[in-house]
């Protein structure tokens, strides 16, 4: 079996590899969230983290990994002899638990064996992953793609260090003390910022564009792929004085002293940067003594809060759900200098000694002792040293691509009118759209659903282990056999034919693909800012309701895929707001082309059920029938929102809606509790009436 890569041969990621050790000095950090690109190491550095612990002392036969010395009280395999004495003791490495992404709440917190109890009357708990990564680290990749659920369970146990399950009427507590590392890539979906604040630090990563250390990565993979031994071998000096200095440290940390100036710093930091709450102090404080025991100080610097806090606030920062984390560190210098004194900041070896979490380069080379990086950046000089338009004014179709003309007194003409990007007024709340319909799909808060949690509307055979049992329905179904069973005393003899599961009912989220018309008509009279403003409040909605998006525009001759579907809707609001106008109008291009995408997407995601967003005035002035490309979307739920203004109205959006069988709304009506009572149908009448 392949081991591990060695932590300390991996190039760079200088603020990961601080981060994960200032967990492992201090697992009261809280964790870290490693944000980054695809194939940037995240996965390799965590798991050559586990190997660098040092190993822990467990009582034999415990499930739950008790400490002899300091057995847990509430251990369901106890109770143990709380001097020790009499337990037998052995030495195992840190665990590393991976949680997968499609693990199930009783894989993660562990489940009473229903079946047993029920056939067997035994109370029999089986314990889960949460269990099994105590003492240890427990990671779990794409952690955003998880349900909302299990990441508020994983967040609680972390943050308490201890994991309760309630199942039928049985209480289970056991301690569940672990380094939590979540790794995600951003374009799949962000966490929600409730849930991101829970974790402590957060590092961004990506792959360094320096050809000689990308050359220096992959030399190093191949050596490590055609002979792992050898490799490994190469790196155990720098592996053991890592183990060794991580131990230390983790022995200091409880007398590192955080004096008053320090505290007032990390205080009036926090305050300044407008986090919520005070989670951002604790961390940052707990960071901050973490990092002090590390580079071996009896006392916290200015430089220990500088680093905790480049770590802990970035994430923490977010006023809105489509702004990236990121931290000003020029702004974090100041606010430091403000607070701080005219002491030197590192009487043990100076601000230079704590950039980094070693001091060598190791086989490769000594380390670079250069600038700290920018928050998020990836510096990668050694193994894990301290691093180095206007509006549109003409409401008619306006010709794709024109070149601009001189005004004739030199100054630079309008940009063409196929190139104009007008910018989006604020976002608002929408009244909510849902599918029409019971689903399938994966938990969400938009359209109903049958679902792991939610209200139980009933109860089934189950078709294999019986994950949510329906007791009573379990009961009733046992109930007239008992006769032929031979029971005559009390109590009922269930057997396994008798077995029921709860049918539950909740939401699901869905696919909102936006099909929104960029031509020359959509320009005028500031309507695209409207119109821009209308897109990025329901990718808002879509963003809150657990939805993946979508996004295709029409214009000139034809309709692009700007956004696949995807979870990011971070990414559709930057492109939109990106989105130049101009041209003329193929309606029909553009609902060809989301047919086409949502015939793919049935594919790939059967389960997920579309919501059809078309944005128009339903002008079309080039291209195909509409009629026919209409057609292609027969059966989709969907809402057509009519962005047709001025005096004189054609009411063409109402015949769209009629043609896909969807409601439709006026574009002025899209606020929640504003314009119209409710959605426009197919009532001509009513719809002039209301304008």
């Amino acid at each position: 079996m392949i081991g591990a890569y060695p932590f300390s041969a991996v190039v760079g990621l200088d603020d990961l590899k601080l981060a994960l050790i200032l967990n492992a000095v201090s697992p009261r950090v809280g964790g870290v969230l490693v944000r980054g690109e695809k194939g940037t190491a995240k996965s390799t550095i965590v798991r050559a983290l586990a190997a660098q612990l040092p190993t822990v002392r467990v009582i034999a036969g415990c499930r739950f990994s008790c400490d002899p010395a300091e057995p847990d009280p509430s251990c369901p395999d106890g109770p143990h002899d709380p001097h020790g004495a009499g337990e037998s003791g052995q030495e195992r490495p840190a665990a590393l638990v991976e949680l997968p992404v499609g693990a199930s709440e009783d894989r993660l917190v562990g489940a009473l064996d229903i079946e047993r109890a029920l056939t067997e009357g035994v109370r029999a708990f089986e314990p889960g992953l949460l269990a099994a990564a105590h003492r240890g680290v427990l990671y779990v990749d794409e952690v955003n793609l998880l349900h909302d659920h299990l990441v508020d369970l994983l967040l609680d146990a972390a943050a308490l260090g201890t994991c309760f399950v309630e199942r039928e009427s049985v209480s289970v507590r056991h301690a569940a003390r672990f380094l939590l590392v979540g790794t995600m890539n951003p374009e799949e979906g962000e966490l929600r910022p409730q849930l991101l604040d829970r974790f402590g630090l957060t590092v961004e990563v990506r792959a360094s564009r320096n050809p000689d250390e990308r050359a220096e990565v992959v030399r190093r993979r191949l050596a490590f792929d055609a002979d792992p031994a050898s490799f490994a071998a190469g790196w155990a000096g720098e592996e053991a004085a890592l183990a060794r200095r991580i131990a230390e440290a983790r022995e200091r940390v409880r007398q590192v002293v955080l004096p008053d100036v320090r505290l007032r710093q990390i205080a009036a930091v926090c305050a300044a940067f407008e986090v919520d709450g005070l989670r951002a102090d604790l961390v940052t404080a707990n960071a901050a003594i973490a990092h002090a025991a590390w580079r071996g100080g009896a006392e916290v610097t200015a430089e220990d809060v500088r680093e905790a806090a480049r770590l802990s606030l970035p994430h923490r920062r977010r006023r809105d759900p489509f702004d990236a984390p990121g931290l000003d560190e020029s702004r974090l210098d100041d606010l430091l200098a403000e607070h701080g004194d005219d002491e030197p900041d590192d009487p043990d070896g100076g601000p230079g000694t704590s950039g980094g979490p070693g001091d060598s380069h190791g086989p490769e080379g000594p380390a670079d002792s250069g600038p700290a990086p920018e928050a998020g950046a990836s510096s990668e000089s050694g193994p894990y040293g301290a691093a180095d338009g206007p509006d549109g004014s003409n409401d008619g179709d306006l010709s794709d691509g024109a070149p601009g003309a001189s005004d004739g007194n030199g100054a630079s003409p309008d940009p063409p009118a196929a190139e104009r990007v007008v910018a989006a007024a604020e976002p608002y709340r929408v009244r909510p759209f849902q599918v029409p319909g019971l689903g399938d799909g994966a938990s969400g808060r938009r359209s109903r659903a049958r679902t792991p949690n939610g209200r139980t509307t009933g109860s089934r055979v189950p078709a294999g282990r019986l994950q949510r049992p329906h007791l009573s329905a379990t009961l009733r179904a046992a109930a007239p056999y008992q006769r032929e069973r031979g029971r005559t005393g009390p109590g009922l003899l269930v057997r396994d034919t008798d077995l029921r599961e709860a049918v539950r009912e909740g939401k699901e989220g869905n696919l909102v693909l936006f099909v929104v018309d960029a031509s020359g008509s959509m320009a005028a009279r500031q309507r695209m800012r409207e119109v821009k403003a209308a897109v990025l409040s329901l990718l808002l909605d879509a963003y809150q309701r657990r939805d993946k998006v979508g996004l295709i525009t029409f214009r000139g001759s034809t309709a692009d895929l700007v956004l696949p579907p995807t979870s990011s809707v971070e990414v559709g609001a930057a492109r939109l707001r990106e989105l130049p106008t101009g041209g003329r109008t193929p309606l029909a291009a553009g609902l060809r082309r989301a047919a086409e995408v949502l015939r793919v997407e049935r594919l790939r995601d059967p389960a997920r059920r579309p919501l059809l967003v078309v944005v128009t005035d339903g002008r079309a002035t080039s291209g195909s029938d509409v009629a026919a490309s209409a057609a292609l979307l027969a059966g989709t739920a969907g809402v057509v929102v009519d962005c047709e203004s001025g005096p004189v109205r054609l009411a063409l959006a109402l015949d769209l809606a009629a043609r896909l069988g969807a409601p439709a709304v006026r574009l002025d009506a899209l606020a929640e509790g504003g314009g119209l009572g409710g959605l426009v149908r197919d009532h001509r009448a009513d719809y002039r009436k209301a304008i």
